[in-house]
């Protein structure tokens, strides 16, 4: 990865608020939405979600996930060189009151400030996704295969 294309993946993942979250549901591929933000030391993605959204039922039940975080469309852009993250991990949900999940919470609240309320909902939960491997694709004919630790180190800056 050339530091153009790992400056170029810190910004997409910084300029996107929310990822598409591919979750197994009954043995079955699931995409839904949610908000996202990384540790400090990009060693995870953090999700707040609630216990009545299937993404959560399914993140429960089996831990492997994906996500996909992509470059807006437009802006004469094609649709196959839009820049893109795809990020294969596992999702486990941080014990409330932990220091993991205080880590957590204050990486997503220093982005979504407005969330805060909903922390104290008792059906909301932290979970840290811990990638095992991504693919970046910085535009047309530019895609690389990264680490969980190259990973990190892109996004911790």
């Amino acid at each position: 990865m050339t530091p153009d294309h790992a400056a170029q993946l810190a910004a997409l993942v910084a300029g996107r608020e929310a990822c598409a979250l591919g979750t197994l549901h009954e043995g079955a591929p699931f995409v839904s939405m949610a908000p996202f933000a990384v540790l400090p030391d990009g060693s995870a993605f953090v999700v707040h979600v609630s216990r009545l959204a299937g993404h959560t039922k399914d993140m429960l039940a089996d831990a492997r996930v994906s996500l996909l975080v992509m470059q807006p469309e437009g802006g004469g852009v094609q649709p196959q060189a839009l820049a893109r993250l795809s990020v294969q991990g596992e999702a486990r949900e941080l014990a409330k009151g932990s220091d993991e999940e205080r880590e957590a919470r204050e990486a997503y609240l220093g982005r979504f400030p407005e969330a805060a309320p909903l922390t104290d909902f008792g059906d909301f939960s932290f979970f840290a996704i811990r990638p095992a491997q991504a693919r970046f694709v910085a535009g047309f004919a530019q895609a690389m295969s990264l680490g969980a630790e190259t990973l990190a180190r892109v996004l911790r800056g």
